[in-house]
């Protein structure tokens, strides 16, 4: 199940590099989905294109939190 507000698309990837994100994402803990969505914004801050960090899992955009 996608989180509300990430943008869902399909991806053909080579099965080598699939298995490499799979081991990579094992190591460091995190989802392969987590894992490639880091290494999107890694190679983006490479390129100069910095984002602001992801908030906090399940939550999508700026929250209003007062009751």
């Amino acid at each position: 199940m996608a989180s509300p507000g990430k943008k869902q698309f399909p991806l053909r990837v080579d099965p080598l590099l699939w298995a490499e994100i799979e081991r990579l994402a094992a190591q460091e803990l995190r989802s392969v989905n987590a894992q490639v969505e880091y290494l999107l914004r890694e190679a983006l801050a490479r390129r100069g294109r910095k984002l602001p960090p992801p908030g906090p899992p399940g939550r999508s955009g700026p929250q209003d939190d007062r009751a």
